[in-house]
């Protein structure tokens, strides 16, 4: 329960359908926002409402302190993951280590049989006898693609019943039905670890300062054209505040760790049709190539596209161009409303 309006709400449908409810809440990076929008779902206020909410359903509550796993896990990924040049997704490194894995170990340990979190997913079990991964049915909610890298073990033992609402506002109307005080809380939209004010770059610079070293800015051939004071200043197809004069718009192409250069071009440069992804976790398991509807962030819509499996690392090879494909960040493949690949996109060859 993370004290938000979707998790309230999952615990007052298990609560409503007979079953013996525990909440849950995490401690993993507790600090004061003043902004709910900002305040994520591990801030001191996150607990408290999800403790009211728990409070008002009946229904027993406790916070487990997870703080040194989601530094190791989370925090340190993804620190590391921008000193590499790299854009992480903290949120599936926190679905993948803490929340579905220790916690599902903290659920057996207290007894009980379903892991249940708001999350807008489905979960169901194959005539093979495996589960798959399912979209939900509200396609504007869909969290598919932050849930991935869930094992077959997993998905056995965990259950999304807002998989099957039509969407946000469903959710708040059975919130008000049950009058739970969080039916119309602002939905959180940063990161929760980094402030509302210094962003993500002020969060690594207290972190890694270092990071923070002066380099070259060059054109696609290699040529300097400008300075820099840091790569984490830059993301893969930004446009403004490059710190370079040209006579055509510019964009970052990519960021070349090693050497401390941003490489900028035209925005035709961004685009490709092949995406390596490694670490993959299948959803359905390919014995070729399969043809599939794909995307590379979670807020573009999915592609038609031909999945080349070859293990932990495959290729994506789309109809149709993709633009600014961001190593670290997250790729993942459909047949039809199941998940059949998950994994992190690999960088592009540096100049």
């Amino acid at each position: 329960m993370s004290g938000g309006v979707d998790s309230s709400v999952a615990a007052a449908l298990m609560v409503k359908r007979g079953y013996d409810v525990v909440g849950v809440t995490l401690q993993i990076w507790q600090e004061s926002q003043t902004d709910p929008r900002h305040a994520g779902c591990c801030s001191l206020g996150a607990v408290e409402d999800a403790r009211r909410v728990a409070k008002k359903l009946g229904i027993p509550h406790y916070v487990f302190n997870f703080k040194d796993a989601f530094r190791q896990s989370v925090i340190d990924n993804f620190v590391e993951e921008y000193e590499r040049g790299r854009t992480p997704n903290p949120c599936v490194q926190c679905n993948k280590h803490v929340k579905f894995d220790l916690l599902v170990q903290k659920m057996r340990e207290l007894g009980c049989e379903l892991l249940v979190t708001g999350h807008y997913a489905r979960i169901r079990r194959a005539a093979d006898g495996r589960y798959r991964l399912l979209r939900a049915r509200a396609a504007s909610k869909d969290q598919s693609y932050v849930l991935y890298m869930l094992d077959q073990a997993q998905l056995g033992c965990v259950y999304f019943p807002l998989g099957e609402l039509s969407g946000k506002s469903e959710a708040r109307q059975i919130a008000r039905d049950f009058g739970l005080s969080v039916a119309d809380k602002p939905e959180s939209q940063d990161i929760c670890f980094v402030s509302e004010a210094g962003g993500y770059r002020e969060f690594l610079r207290s972190k890694r300062p270092e990071m923070f070293q002066g380099g070259d800015i060059v054109d696609a051939e290699g040529r300097r054209i400008g300075e820099h004071e840091g790569l984490p200043d830059f993301t893969i197809g930004q446009r403004r505040g490059l710190g370079v004069s040209s006579d055509r718009p510019l964009y970052v192409l990519r960021l070349d760790a090693a050497n401390r250069r941003v490489v900028v071009g035209e925005k035709d440069a961004l685009a490709t049709r092949e995406v390596a992804v490694g670490e993959v976790v299948w959803g359905v398991q390919p014995f070729g190539p399969m043809r599939v509807d794909a995307k590379i962030r979670y807020n573009m819509p999915a592609k038609r596209a031909t999945l080349l499996p070859d293990g932990e690392r495959s290729r994506l090879l789309f109809d149709e161009p993709v633009s600014a494909v961001t190593p670290g960040q997250i790729a993942v493949a459909y047949v039809g409303q199941t998940l059949a690949m998950g994994g992190t996109i690999e960088p592009v060859a540096t100049v």
